[in-house]
């Protein structure tokens, strides 16, 4: 199947185009994949990708996409120049390949279906961070992760691009803290939230159902405060006040990943 040229007034372009706003992924359970090797992360996870938009040069040098154009059940690849496909992304410098997948999100209550440790964002605003924190819960093994309602949602670009392809092997949902509350307390989980004034994490007991709640980067846990059963806190002897939201969940994942060996 040869790749389509489309022009710069096609309906599939002003459609994808929307997909830069979070009401559009909300409302239509899509979202836009830039890049080879995040493509190729949405690929072996069983993504399911509609479409593809590519430059003529991205097309010739990506050995994915050549490899899908001879597949019979590969999604339509459409070939556009340069300046089109770059108004799909929201990079200094784009890649030249866009795709359209398909939003995977669970209702809140199957998160906490089997034991392990699940990662709760409360409600943070850094793409990048979120992004960040779900590539970290993949790597400490940690499968499934809640953002909050009021926060960055699980599908915007950055968030994508910055969990390099974890995100799509991640059991992903959006809730509250009242969701929280009421789906731990139903199946005897403990609630750990990450705050100054908790007790040191070192050498805590995180048991086998265990949700950490990381907060705002600027807030803390504001409105998820309550949802906490315990609180816990990361030593930091030095002079700095506080970290990053992103390096402090990644120490409270790999502690928690610690307690479950």
């Amino acid at each position: 199947m040869s790749p389509q040229t489309l022009g710069v007034h096609n309906r599939r372009l002003t459609d994808a185009r929307r997909l830069l706003k979070s009401r559009e992924r909300r409302a239509q359970g899509r979202f836009l994949i830039e890049g080879p090797t995040v493509l190729a992360e949405a690929f072996e996870t069983g993504v399911e990708i509609e479409s593809i938009f590519v430059t003529a040069a991205a097309f010739e040098r990506s050995a994915i996409l050549r490899e899908l154009d001879q597949r019979e059940a590969a999604p339509p690849i459409y070939l556009t120049d340069d300046r089109i496909v770059n108004s799909l992304s929201d990079v200094a410098t784009p890649a030249g390949i866009v795709a359209i997948g398909k939003s995977r999100l669970l209702d809140p209550s199957r998160i906490f279906e089997e034991d392990g440790c699940v990662l709760v964002l409360a409600d943070l605003n850094d793409a990048g961070n979120a992004g960040t924190l779900v590539r970290a819960a993949d790597a400490f093994g940690v499968s499934r992760v809640i953002f909050g309602s009021a926060g960055v949602e699980p599908y915007h670009p950055k968030v994508v691009r910055s969990a390099a392809g974890s995100l799509f092997r991640t059991s992903i949902a959006v809730g509250d803290p009242a969701t929280l509350t009421t789906a731990s307390r139903e199946r005897a989980w403990t609630v750990f939230g990450l705050a100054r004034d908790g007790v040191p994490i070192d050498g805590s007991k995180i048991g086998r159902r265990a949700a950490i709640v990381v907060g705002h980067e600027r807030h803390g846990l504001g409105r998820w405060h309550e949802a906490c059963g315990r609180l816990l806190a990361i030593p930091t002897p030095g002079p700095a006040d506080s970290l990053n939201a992103a390096v402090a969940g990644a120490i409270a994942l790999y502690e928690a990943a610690r307690a479950q060996e």
